[in-house]
């Protein structure tokens, strides 16, 4: 099991300049993201690894919180500390806080 978080620590995290990978598809990630992603689609991880930010803990989101869960375990298997962020870009959105939206 990986360690979760909901989008209030996230919105902390962030704040202090933690980075964020989103897995989610160009299409998911281009309608609204969470400002400040870095986007990589989760069956393109393993081929892009080094395109995934350096930091400890990484925040890892999608939409609700299932693929990024399944790309933090990947991850943690690659040695990086990684953690989920539950609910996803759904709850961030939901929340009210600032989103991006368009190509990125």
């Amino acid at each position: 099991m990986v360690p979760q978080i909901d989008v209030d620590e996230l919105e902390v995290a962030l704040a202090s300049g933690a980075p964020i990978l989103d897995v989610r598809t160009a299409e998911e990630v281009e309608e609204v993201r969470v400002p400040g992603v870095v986007h990589v689609v989760l069956d393109e991880l393993p081929e892009r690894l080094s395109e995934v930010p350096d930091g400890s803990p990484l925040y890892v989101i999608c939409r609700s919180g299932a693929r990024s869960e399944r790309a933090c375990e990947f991850l943690v298997a690659q040695g990086r500390e990684a953690v989920n962020v539950v609910g996803g870009t759904l709850a961030w959105a939901e929340s009210g806080r600032p989103v991006e939206h368009g190509p990125g």
